[in-house]
Formats: C-alpha cells, structure tokens, sequence
C-alpha cells in the first residue's frame, strides 16, 4: 500500500478521532461550570444565566453533540464562534500573546471547531450513518 493510499484511508478516521476527543475535552469545561465534575473552585455559585453559565451549556450540549458527531457543521461553527467571543473578551485584553494571557486553549479549539465545521464528521459519526446513501462520500 502507498503511502496516498494509507492516508487518504485514514484521514476519515483521524478525523472523527480529532472530533471526538476535542468535544470530549470541550464538554468537560461544560461539566465542570454545570454539575461540578470536575470541581472547579472558579465554578462555584455559578449562575446558570450568567455568561459563564450559558457558556457551560454550549460546551456541555455541544460536547456531547460533537462527541457523537451528529450536526457536526453547524454546532462546530456556533462552538467555534463562542470560543473566539471567549478569547478577546476574556484573554486579549490581558495580553496580545496567547501564551501571555492563557487564551492558546480557547483560540485552539476554535481553529479546531472551525475546521470541523468545515471538514465534517468524519467517517465515525452520526451524520454520515444517517445520511442518505446518495449523498455519502
């Protein structure tokens, strides 16, 4: 097997793997704001309808939506979006370095959302299981 074939068969898979390990690690920022697991002491008193408190709900619900990979586009492009509104509302004014004001994380995964949105699912995900055969690539 060539090595374009190798990866033009394991990109579909990596990339489901990337989606779901990144909403993995997303809906437990979700988690933590919501239930407390894990405890944050940040997250303590938390109000749902807070900025933070609706933030939790995307992460948690978006989570778990990426993780299965079902609406993968556009709960990407709303996850990607939240976690720029995240960065310069909470990271860029400290700093304009990313490593400066602890926002490489949200910029991160919002590159990473983005991509998705762009990408899709992968071939490990819902929306191409209940896709109609006809449109499957």
């Amino acid at each position: 097997m060539t090595l374009d074939k190798l990866t033009s068969c394991l990109a579909p898979r990596l990339l489901s793997v990337l989606r779901i390990m990144a909403a993995l690690m997303f809906l437990s920022h979700g988690s933590a704001k919501l239930f407390g697991f894990p405890h944050v002491a940040m997250f303590d008193n938390l109000q749902i309808l807070s900025l933070f408190g609706i933030a939790g709900i995307l992460e948690l619900v978006g989570g778990v939506l990426l993780a299965l990979g079902l609406f993968t586009r556009p709960v990407a492009f709303i996850l990607s979006g939240q976690m720029a509104v995240a960065y310069f509302m909470v990271h860029a004014p400290q700093n304009f370095y990313p490593i400066l004001n602890g926002g490489e994380l949200a910029a991160l995964y919002s590159f990473v959302f983005l991509y998705l949105a762009a990408a899709g699912g992968g071939s490990w995900s819902l929306d191409r299981l209940l896709a109609r055969p006809d449109t499957q690539a």
